[in-house]
């Protein structure tokens, strides 16, 4: 308190707390310290004072709305009731570290869904967090976990540092082959793309790919309301 914060949280959040009945929270991982990111420590610090039921909007280890947006946009585009859809959540490149919190929820709720089938690839020394993998299949051949998808989800991660902690929030692979282009797609079978936007062109994704009909990110985007407005629905309901 003798910086340069003039209000502590113990007085900001119950205040808050005072002007609304729910509070949505977006923070977003440091990329610094893995132990202070994965404990939600700015999330529960609103959720023990605030005195309001809290929904996250993206925290440092998750994005439950766009989760679930996803989830309705891979419905909505599905019309076979006689087989799952292969859903592949693929690591591309990126030039700046970001955190796992689109790639963790995109696969605790993919895993979540009995009906859909998770294959996750990526680099070696990318692997996401146990909790949220779960019994996902991972494929670190790229090609081989393409094969036969229906759904592509392209998303860079930093460096979750499960196997090397030292590495964790770093940029330990810049593979540009990891770009999902036109050719990454022949591989699948008629594949939709989807990514949570915004999106880098040419690093995650190849111009003609997410211009295609088989482009999914607009739709997609749209039910980013539509999972929000369902979730405050649902809980202010409850109140």
């Amino acid at each position: 308190m003798d910086g340069d914060k003039s209000e502590h949280l113990l007085e900001a959040i119950p205040v808050m707390g005072c002007y609304c009945d729910l509070i949505g929270v977006r923070s977003f991982a440091g990329l610094t310290d893995r132990e202070y990111d994965y404990a939600e420590t700015v999330l529960n610090q609103f959720i023990k004072y605030s005195g309001r039921p809290v929904f996250a909007m993206e925290t440092a280890t998750v994005h439950p709305l766009q989760a679930f947006a996803d989830l309705i946009t891979i419905k909505e585009h599905w019309p076979h009731a006689d087989r799952k859809p292969k859903v592949v959540l693929t690591w591309a490149p990126h030039c700046r570290a970001l955190p796992q919190a689109v790639p963790n929820s995109f696969a605790q709720w993919m895993n979540a869904d009995k009906d859909i089938d998770l294959v996750i690839t990526h680099p070696k020394g990318y692997e996401l967090d146990p909790k949220f993998v779960a019994g996902a299949q991972v494929e670190y051949d790229q090609r081989k976990a393409f094969e036969g998808a229906d759904f592509i989800y392209a998303k860079n991660w930093s460096n979750p540092g499960v196997t090397n902690p030292s590495d964790y929030g770093k940029i330990t692979c810049d593979d540009r082959s990891w770009t999902v282009d036109s050719e990454h797609m022949s591989w699948t079978n008629d594949g939709k793309f989807m990514h949570c936007l915004p999106v880098r062109r040419n690093l995650i994704v190849t111009d003609d790919v997410i211009e295609s009909p088989n482009s999914l990110v607009i739709p997609e985007a749209a039910n980013r309301e539509i999972s929000c407005s369902v979730v405050i629905k649902r809980m202010l309901e409850t109140l």
